[in-house]
Order: structure tokens, then C-alpha cells, then sequence
């Protein structure tokens, strides 16, 4: 009879994975019930085993890294993300109500996470390290990209779509003299960016960006997507559309997929983001397809493999700060999440692009800013 632990070895094979092997990427079981519980539960069983301390690698991110390359973990079991995008189908996880969920989840655990981790900025999205040395220069290269892809003007009117902490409407008020409006369903996020961005012509909303009205001569939306859920793609370009003036411009900034999914990953789904999922090219230009069109898209998804190491080193200096309030077990929560999202991007696995929209094409187009 094949033991449990054959049958996960068999799952590494192609991997250069090896189970208790010399090299830094292999896994080191602490506890052999670990086994069994990756064959239960997939995904989610790996996700919470390594929570719990049933194993550990030196090299976290290669291992994963390995695994996701071979598409290993395609062979792991899948009910769960069956069930979830079942129950997707028939509802909608992604309400105005529901849509607070992932803003009290995640956002608002603490803000003295988030300030050690993130630039000083605190942008939590993917940094542009094309001509960049540090996780500072790199976010301030990724806001300047935005902005000059937008062009925007001393005065123009600008909607921030899930404006986070405030440091890119800080950002753009600052730099290129527009005003912005942000919007964002985390408590603590609303708080300290109408403290960041005091005395500028910000203005900071906590509410679901399908309760916002008015009009505004540009709109942009960094890592917020991701959040919205297939059902709500065609209502979230719709209410954008609503709010953009006819000779506008909107940059969407999102993690994708490389296939259509109707689901999140169990353990993300449980530990990390409620009510997320990634989207697919196909998603978004079926979404968008009647309301925009498509001026530029921009794709730079191994930079976030940067990021995220760049975020998770300065976490990892940061815990002796902060390990009395989080926990060891959230520790190695935040680790996992932070170094498989990586491995994630380094194996191509998923991506990270900018669209341009226009609502009716720019006459001779718009030059390439990159």
C-alpha cells in the first residue's frame, strides 16, 4: 500500500523538490501528519500545515518557486475551489455590504505592519524597478509611470480607486498639482491617508466605489481590482465609465491570471483576502470591451516577484517589533503568503499589468510610456 508520504513524493517529481534533502528548497517535515493533510485538503492543507509548523524550508520562495513551474500543485485536490466557484455562480461574494470584509481582513490588522514593511509611502501594490535600486525609488517609478501615462494636468479633477493609505494621491497632488478623490473600504487606510494628504486637495472617502458619484478628468485604480470579482467586472467598468469624462483616461493596475477562474484559492480566500480573485485577460476585455477602448496594456509581472522579497525582507527585520502583538503562527502566515506570491510571479504563473482606457479612442493615439 502506498504511504502518505509516497504519494506526496510522488507529487514532487519534476520538481528538484526532494522531502528532508540537502538542498535549501527542500522540505524539512517536522510532523508526519503534515502528509496526510496535504493529500486532505491541498492547497489549503500546505497553507496551514506550514502555519502550524508541520514542516519548513530554508528557501521557502525556490521551493515554491519549483512547484508551481512544474505545476505540481495541479494535481493536489481542488473540492474547495470546486465548491467556491459553485457558490459563486449563484451568488455574488462581492457585494457593496460584503465588499468591507477584505478592509477589515486584511487592511485594518495593523498599521504598524503595514509601515514597516511597505516604502514610506506605504504603497501595497507591484514597484517598477526598471531603473530602480531600492523599494523607495522603485514605488516613487511606479507612481511617476502612472501619472505620465495619464498625463495629467495642474488642476484636472482625479479619482483614486481603492486609494489605500493615501501615498499615490499624495503623490499626484504633489507632484503634478491635480486634485484627487480616494476612495477605499478599510478604516484604518481612510484614517491615515486624510492624515497623509492634509493640507493638499485630497479628499478621502470610506465607501464602495459603486456608491461614488460626480465626474473626473482621469481615474486610476492600483491593486484594487483583484478585489472586485468576476460577477461585478462589467458594473465596475460601467460605474468608471459613469464617472469619466468623455476625453478621459483610466489606468487599471492589477494582478492577472493566466486562465479564467471563478475562485480564489482556498488558503488566500480563508487567510489573506476574503472575497478575491485574480482575473484573466479574456475577464477584462469582455468587461471592458463595451464601455472603453483599449489604449495600452503594460505588463511587468516579475517585478512583483521583486516586491513582494522586498517587502517580505523588511518584514522579516521589522518582527522582533512586532512579534509580542502578531504571534509566531501569524508570522509564518505572513511569510507563506509573502514568499508563495513571489514564487507565484517568478514562475510566470500569474502577472501584473497596466491598461490605459480611453471611453472613445485618443484621435492618433498615445505615445508608449514605460
Amino acid at each position: 500500500m502506498t504511504s502518505y508520504r509516497d504519494a506526496v513524493e510522488s507529487l514532487l517529481n519534476g520538481t528538484d523538490v526532494a522531502i528532508d534533502g540537502d538542498h535549501p528548497w527542500d522540505i524539512r517535515v517536522r510532523d508526519p501528519g503534515f502528509f496526510r493533510r496535504v493529500l486532505a485538503q491541498g492547497s489549503l492543507g500546505v497553507g496551514e500545515a506550514y502555519m502550524d509548523g508541520q514542516w519548513d524550508c530554508e528557501r521557502l520562495d525556490e521551493m515554491l518557486f519549483r512547484v508551481f513551474r512544474a505545476q505540481a500543485e495541479k494535481h493536489l485536490p481542488t473540492l474547495r475551489q470546486f465548491w467556491a466557484a459553485l457558490v459563486a455562480t449563484v451568488m455574488n461574494p462581492q457585494t457593496p455590504r460584503r465588499s468591507f470584509k477584505v478592509g477589515q481582513k486584511h487592511y485594518d490588522i495593523g498599521d504598524d505592519l503595514y509601515s514597516r514593511m511597505l516604502d514610506p509611502r506605504m504603497i501595497y501594490s507591484c514597484a517598477y524597478w526598471k531603473d530602480a535600486q531600492t523599494l523607495e525609488q522603485a514605488q516613487e517609478a511606479k507612481l511617476d509611470l502612472v501619472c505620465r501615462k495619464l498625463r495629467l494636468e495642474k488642476g484636472m479633477s482625479v479619482l483614486d480607486i481603492g486609494c489605500g493609505w493615501g501615498g499615490a494621491a499624495q503623490f499626484a497632488a504633489e507632484r503634478y498639482g491635480v486634485n484627487v478623490t480616494g476612495v477605499t473600504v478599510s478604516k484604518n487606510q481612510a484614517a491615515a491617508a486624510t492624515e497623509r494628504c492634509k493640507g493638499l486637495p485630497v479628499k478621502i472617502l470610506l465607501q464602495d466605489y459603486r456608491a461614488l458619484t460626480g465626474r473626473f478628468d482621469r481615474i486610476y485604480s492600483l491593486g484594487m481590482f483583484e478585489h472586485v470579482g468576476f460577477r461585478n467586472y462589467r458594473t465596475y467598468f460601467s460605474t468608471a465609465e459613469h464617472l469619466l469624462e468623455r476625453d478621459g483616461l483610466f489606468l487599471l493596475h492589477t494582478i492577472g491570471s493566466n486562465t479564467t477562474q471563478e475562485a480564489n484559492d482556498p488558503w488566500v480566500e480563508r487567510y489573506i483576502f476574503p472575497n478575491s480573485m485574480l482575473p484573466s485577460i479574456v475577464q477584462i476585455a469582455r468587461a471592458a470591451e463595451s464601455h472603453f477602448i483599449t489604449e495600452d496594456w503594460h505588463s511587468f509581472g516579475p517585478y512583483y516577484d521583486r516586491t513582494l522579497v522586498a517587502w517580505f525582507d523588511r518584514f522579516r527585520i521589522a518582527w522582533p517589533e512586532l512579534a509580542e502583538k502578531y504571534g509566531e503562527r501569524f508570522k509564518r502566515m505572513w511569510e507563506f503568503w509573502l514568499l508563495s506570491s513571489a514564487a507565484a510571479f517568478r514562475a510566470r504563473r500569474i502577472q501584473l499589468w497596466q491598461v490605459l482606457f480611453s471611453p472613445q479612442g485618443v484621435a492618433g493615439g498615445l505615445p508608449e510610456v514605460r
